[in-house]
């Protein structure tokens, strides 16, 4: 099977970045089930916090395509964990962008 990439941001859970994956795993099963090859965050087992600035909800997703494209080993394994960055969405709601690559 292949890979994509995703992009999932989570807000509402403080700075909680556990609870807030564990909330956005349990989202996308509930939306694309739990059977595996989803192309989603429900097939990631764990997450990696990258040590980097609060962003745009948008710059996050630039910073996090950077990332992938340039094939860093925290977050390129389709079968290694979710990457976290901290953003902060239009609205001024602290959250977290989760991505990476996800078997599909």
């Amino acid at each position: 099977m292949g890979s994509v990439d995703f992009y999932t941001t989570v807000t509402g859970t403080g700075t909680d970045i556990e609870a807030a994956f564990n909330a956005a795993r349990e989202q996308a099963r509930w939306e694309y089930g739990a059977s595996g090859f989803t192309g989603t965050i429900a097939e990631k087992d764990g997450v990696t916090l990258l040590d980097e600035p609060k962003r745009s909800e948008q710059d996050a997703v630039v910073r996090a395509k950077q990332l992938l494209d340039g094939d860093d080993p925290r977050v390129s394994a389709k079968y290694g964990p979710a990457g976290a960055l901290p953003v902060t969405t239009d609205d001024e709601t602290d959250g977290w962008l989760f991505f990476g690559l996800a078997a599909y």
